[in-house]
């Protein structure tokens, strides 16, 4: 996965569940495209679909005041 990408998500996820998570969740993340590329997915397609479901998983974000 792309550094930026990576971050965003990592960012996300300390956020939106619990900061402790954040290193499993982005090597999941990592292992999922990287299980997409090796059945033939390109790495952009890969990102984009691990991405497109951690979005749709993730709590909503809070609220900003």
């Amino acid at each position: 996965m792309e550094t930026a990408r990576s971050l965003d998500a990592a960012r996300e996820v300390a956020h939106r569940v619990e900061r402790k998570a954040t290193p499993l969740a982005v090597y999941l993340l990592g292992a999922a495209a990287g299980r997409r590329m090796a059945d033939g997915a390109r790495p952009e397609a890969a990102t984009r679909a691990v991405l497109e479901t951690l979005a749709a998983v993730l709590p909503p974000a809070p609220a900003e005041s």
